[in-house]
């Protein structure tokens, strides 16, 4: 018997898949646990419309991310901070710090994006990535400044 998977179940089969199966495992488990549903005709259909409307959301997530992208490789993004002789900071700059000054210039990007190793120390430049999507990144320059 054919069924479409409504969630993910262990072993069997992830949501949206359509799978054969036995008649008693589907009448008897699968259907009254509301875990899938009989794959008749007009079902299938229903699932290629909600697949494609899925790719289509995830298409234009991709598309937004990569014009975010191109707007913060061309920033530079100044971070004022107090700082001693030989360039050293009093302190580091953090992920949270440049995704304020992010802010301010009217780019919201979340503190958790920002790829930063180990917070900035010293005076200067640096060159800190930002993954805004699994399959965009951008190149953000952040520099500290003395205040």
């Amino acid at each position: 018997m054919k069924v479409i998977f409504l969630k993910d179940v262990k072993g069997q089969g992830k949501k949206g898949d359509v799978k054969e199966l036995s008649e008693g495992y589907v009448r008897n488990f699968l259907l009254p646990q509301g875990l899938a549903k009989l794959a008749s005709d007009g079902n299938l259909k229903t699932l290629e419309v909600q697949n494609a409307a899925e790719q289509k959301k995830k298409d234009k997530e991709k598309e937004d991310a990569e014009a975010l992208a191109a707007h913060i490789e061309k920033m530079t993004v100044i971070v004022k901070t107090k700082a001693g002789e030989g360039g050293r900071l009093f302190g580091a700059v953090t992920s949270k710090q440049i995704a304020e000054a992010l802010e301010a210039q009217g780019v919201r990007v979340d503190k958790r994006k920002i790829e930063l190793e180990e917070p900035i120390r010293t005076l200067g430049v640096t060159q800190v990535p930002v993954k805004l999507h699994p399959q965009v990144k951008a190149s953000l320059k952040v520099q500290t400044a003395e205040e």
